[in-house]
């Protein structure tokens, strides 16, 4: 699984990295956090339609922001995002939570890195902390969907009924920079790669999915860093640093 990230990259850079506009709720000097849990805001890349466009018609890349934990659009209630922050590669194309934003609605969630648990002596769990070897922000391939809300939702002030966008991070098997870490690990996007997997126009199902696989040896790097990171509300660069493991 995937469940606690950490990103501390400006958006301006990161938008500048992966050639995408900010979008009016990302701040360019952005909000620095280094423990990412699920029904959080975290940052992703899309390619989402032109304002006012009609789905199909014209799109630009956009990095905005999301919460963690996708909610179809027919989900009677948004606390399903629970439960949806991660899909399985090997069946998130027919899975009726999934299948529809596989289809139409993919993104990368953006990171500087996440961490893992390996575990330990009884109930003890080891944490480490992984980044891409060459020191470039993570694109995480994920999926994207808005909710508009059931009876009781909140209304705008302009009476409108905001949309809800919400996304989840996709896992495949673990690939050996994982090691004996963890059995998953969160599909690793390269560049050649990430124009298919956002061009929406792109309905190629098996060429898709074929993305979806463990990166190759070295793409990845790990340490051991402090428990306190298994505590969401803990926050600094203080847990990412290395620590001694045991």
């Amino acid at each position: 699984m995937c469940g606690r990230i950490a990103l501390y990259s400006e958006p301006d850079f990161l938008a500048r990295v992966f050639d995408a506009q900010l979008a009016l709720d990302v701040a360019p000097d952005g909000r620095p956090s280094w423990n990412i849990g699920p029904m959080r805001s975290v940052v992703a890349v899309a390619e989402v339609p032109d304002d006012g466009g009609a789905p199909g018609g014209p799109v630009h890349r956009e990095l905005g922001r999301y919460k963690w934990g996708l909610v179809p659009s027919w989900s009677k209630d948004p606390s399903m995002g629970n439960r949806t922050f991660n899909a399985r590669a090997e069946t998130v194309a027919s899975k009726p939570s999934f299948r529809a934003a596989f289809t139409a609605r993919r993104l990368a969630v953006v990171a500087d890195g996440f961490y893992e648990w390996k575990p330990g002596e009884g109930k003890t769990k080891q944490p480490y902390y992984f980044t891409r070897a060459d020191g470039q922000p993570l694109a995480l391939a994920g999926l994207w969907e808005q909710w508009w809300g059931g009876p009781g939702a909140a209304d705008s002030d302009d009476g409108e009924r905001p949309a809800l966008r919400t996304c989840t991070v996709i896992t495949t098997e673990a690939g050996s920079d994982m090691g004996d870490i963890h059995h998953r690990m969160p599909v690793v996007l390269e560049r050649e790669v990430l124009e298919e997997w956002l061009d929406p126009a792109n309905k190629d199902k098996p060429e898709l999915e074929s993305l979806l696989v463990p990166s190759p040896g070295g793409t990845l790097v790990h340490r051991a860093v402090g428990r306190e990171v298994g505590n969401v509300r803990n926050d600094g660069p203080e847990l990412i640093e290395a620590a001694v493991e045991g």
